[in-house]
């Protein structure tokens, strides 16, 4: 049943649209404001439907420094339409990238929220009668499709499109990677400098499978995004150098999304006439099947929960054994980007793999801003067998993302299994504990971390942190340094990490939870097979510890942070804010 709607505003806006300015004379003044702006010319314009571009353009993000000219686009296309056209741009538009390895990346995950109230305010003090939310990089995106939901009126989401990989198939991964490499003296200050300028080339969101390329593909499948939003490159390939030349095929995809926005309205097709059960479980077949970024059950878990819908991590773990991981992509397979997907017929072509097999739970029926899902699978080609294989040939028989629980995650803990070594999904080791993202990353860098440690770093959680920071710092420091351990924690990883490393532990160590009481040197035993994870301790010496520790004291004292460490859930809720 979906959840009431959030005020009296909103509730107008969907029963009324525009015409909440149609009311009367006593709109008059606002009418005359709306000239000033130069969105209508006289008053007969008033009668027009209001279609609202919520872009989020800003040169601090590489996936959102072209989104302007996405937004021109659709501006056009939506005034050949006729309709009254309002522009806005949303602030905290983060990149998780350049706000990683320091104290920023703590307002990441909280930005999500920021973005869907951004929304939520300037449609409710500006009603509309649609709207088009553009985008791309890591929390925009969820934010976008959790404001679909809350607000309820017609609406779709086109994105920037993947950036293009670097200089001998390199990524932002490569640099990370290369840090780890050099801090072990395997390569020079110069080559790692030069893996830096050459991996990254220019527009477009980070060219693996990583959170924002995950979120965008699944947008597909949802159902509130286009075919090939996900995939088509942001920009084309010129020369060896920079890549700002915008993809004149991301931009006609800019401008079919503005013209299907026209036909929703006029039918009156409202997102949550396309989110539902069914289309969550179409998203979470296809993430197994891609092995996408762990922070897709977050945002996912939280979008249904904005919807109404009850979901919990046990569904999608019978979601993962009953779907094969048919395709891997960086950072699981290095040499494989997006573009590289998109050549060989993108999320349609992956999601027919499986379709093709037989799946339970995929739902080709299920209603999308496009038609049916079925209609799009259906017409994409069959696996091109290197790149996209078969079910029967699949990398693994079951699916890219595994729920693991046990003592330390008696809520579940989250592993993106397509990057795990397949002698590494049995693990047994002494815990190294670290208290924080900060100290984990300079002790790996010391070398005191060790072949066979287990790494915990917890108070990194969604209250702890506070904003469940990325860990990809000492992941990729691991993994350069060539150390074979596995890292666990209550925080989160970039979709960029692999190897043994499970996130979203809860309940948290803020929170309460077990992993809040390990010591150095207790033995953790991970059996991914089983999907269990715990710590050789008996239940009474894990009561006595838990009985024993002090209460959680926030590492804020003020500001955004403070109050969202005081509202927000567990991981295993997707981290959401409670509302009073």
């Amino acid at each position: 049943m979906p959840r009431p709607v959030v005020n009296e505003g909103i509730k107008a806006v969907r029963e009324k649209g525009s015409g909440v300015f149609r009311q009367g004379v006593h709109m008059l003044p606002n009418i005359s404001l709306m000239m000033a702006e130069g969105v209508i010319k006289n008053l007969k314009q008033v009668k027009r439907p209001f279609v609202t571009i919520i872009n989020s353009y800003t040169t601090q993000i590489p996936g959102h420094a072209h989104l302007r000219m996405l937004g021109e686009v659709v501006k056009k296309e939506l005034e050949k339409n006729g309709v009254n056209v309002w522009e806005t741009n949303l602030g905290g538009a983060i990149c998780d990238g350049i706000a990683m390895g320091h104290f920023g990346m703590k307002y990441s995950l909280a930005s999500r929220e920021l973005i869907t109230d951004q929304i939520e305010t300037v449609i409710g003090a500006h009603p509309c009668d649609a709207w088009i939310g553009i985008a791309n990089c890591d929390k925009i995106v969820p934010g976008m499709y959790n404001a679909m939901v809350r607000i309820n009126i017609p609406a779709i989401y086109v994105s920037g499109g993947p950036m293009l990989a670097g200089a001998n198939n390199s990524d932002l991964i490569s640099v990370f990677e290369g840090v780890g490499q050099y801090s072990v003296g395997k390569i020079g200050r110069r080559k790692l400098e030069g893996i830096t300028c050459g991996a990254c080339p220019g527009y477009g969101s980070c060219s693996g499978m990583f959170t924002a390329n995950s979120m965008n593909c699944l947008g597909e499948v949802l159902g509130v995004a286009l075919p090939g939003n996900g995939t088509i490159p942001a920009t084309v390939r010129r020369g060896g150098g920079r890549q700002f030349t915008v993809n004149p095929k991301r931009l006609a995809l800019a401008r079919q999304a503005a013209s299907t926005l026209i036909k929703l309205m006029k039918q009156k097709v409202r997102p949550l006439d396309i989110i539902n059960r069914a289309s969550l479980d179409n998203a979470f077949t296809l993430d197994m099947a891609m092995g996408g970024s762990t922070n897709t059950v977050l945002h996912v878990m939280a979008l249904a929960h904005e919807a109404g819908i009850p979901y919990d991590l046990k569904r999608i773990d019978l979601i993962s054994k009953a779907t094969a991981n048919v395709i891997k992509i960086a950072p699981s397979r290095p040499e494989v980007h997006v573009e590289d997907v998109h050549k060989v017929g993108g999320m349609g072509a992956i999601l027919r793999s499986i379709h093709d097999a037989g799946h339970k739970y995929l739902k080709l029926g299920a209603r999308t801003v496009y038609g049916t899902l079925g209609g799009y699978v259906k017409k994409s080609p069959k696996p091109d067998g290197k790149i996209l294989r078969a079910v029967k040939k699949a990398f693994s028989p079951q699916g890219g993302l595994t729920i693991l629980f046990g003592n330390i995650a008696p809520k579940g803990a989250v592993l993106k299994t397509a990057g795990v070594d397949p002698d590494m999904l049995k693990f047994e080791g002494p815990a190294k504990i670290f208290e924080s993202q900060e100290r984990a990353l300079a002790g790996i860098l010391k070398g005191q971390v060790k072949d066979g440690d287990v790494v915990v770093i917890r108070y990194e959680g969604p209250k702890g942190g506070p904003g469940m920071q990325e860990m990809l710092s000492p992941t990729a420091a691991i993994r350069g340094a060539g150390i074979r351990a596995a890292l666990i924690t209550d925080g989160r990883f970039s979709g960029g990490t692999r190897g043994l490393c499970i996130g979203h532990v809860a309940p948290e160590a803020a929170a309460g939870g077990t992993i809040g009481i390990l010591k150095n040197k207790d033995i953790i035993v991970i059996d991914v097979h089983k999907r269990k994870m715990n710590v050789k301790l008996s239940s009474r010496e894990i009561k006595r510890r838990l009985k024993k520790k002090p209460a959680f004291k926030s590492k804020v004292s003020g500001g955004w942070l403070k109050r969202y460490a005081a509202f927000v859930t567990s991981a295993d809720t997707g981290a959401v804010l409670k509302d009073g």
